[in-house]
């Protein structure tokens, strides 16, 4: 089958970042911006952990957004539902200061343009625990624009998480492709390369290389973006 579609993960593959260097500092910046309202660091982070839980657990039948909320107002109740507006305004302002802890890797941006140019359709296959606010931010990071790409899962549109191979299955439903179309790029060995369970080809991207379970990544076609066009050139595209 012709394959048609690419889709990329975003962090650690098209924006360069140390997952746990990021992640800390995410929470810093949450917690510092919400701790002047009532909300202890130390519960909060528990509680945010305790949604993206929910969020990974989720079977589709609602949206991401609803899955993290519902568990997040079980902590905390009416109080964080009166001050959903904070969040909201976390991501629009604090959180841009978390690009500081990401780098910038021009062949990404590269890639995706080539890939356009040539036909070729793209999504953003980026695991949908932030708001859409919060990815579009990270994908202008990248050097990239939301436009980019066709579709681009946040947890509001989505209701499924990596590393469900439904979410990918979900992806290319939604794309109205078959999953026998697609790539999917990703650098986390346990979530990206769970696209080839829904029937995609996969490519491993090492450059912010993942592999907590310590796979033995040779049964991937791997590397970076340079050997991403080598697999591409032996691939059935054109």
């Amino acid at each position: 089958m012709k394959m048609t579609t690419v889709l990329f993960d975003l962090d650690g593959t098209l924006l360069p970042m140390d997952n746990d260097e990021f992640t800390r500092g995410y929470f810093r910046l949450l917690t510092l911006k919400l701790a002047p309202y009532g909300y202890d660091p130390e519960h909060l982070t528990a509680a945010v952990w305790a949604g993206m839980a929910a969020m990974v657990k989720n079977d589709g039948n609602r949206s991401n957004e609803e899955a993290f909320w519902e568990n997040f107002l079980g902590n905390y109740g009416k109080k964080a539902e009166a001050d959903k507006p904070l969040f909201e305004e976390f991501y629009r302002r604090e959180f841009q200061e978390a690009r500081k802890l990401c780098g910038y890797n021009p062949k990404a941006a590269e890639t995706v343009h080539a890939l356009k140019e040539m036909g070729i359709r793209t999504g953003l296959a980026t695991n949908p625990i932030f708001p859409a606010v919060a990815t579009e931010a990270r994908i202008r990071w990248a050097g990239l624009e939301p436009s980019d790409f066709e579709l681009r899962t946040t947890y509001e549109n989505t209701g499924l998480c990596k590393p469900d191979p439904d979410y990918y299955r979900d992806i290319a439903d939604r794309m109205k492709v078959s999953p026998k179309e697609c790539v999917m790029v990703g650098n986390d060995v346990t979530e990206d390369m769970a696209a080839r369970k829904a029937g995609m080809q996969v490519f491993l991207l090492t450059d912010c290389l993942i592999n907590r379970e310590h796979e033995d990544i040779e049964r991937y076609p791997h590397g970076s973006f340079k050997e991403f066009w080598d697999f591409f050139d032996i691939s059935r595209f054109l």
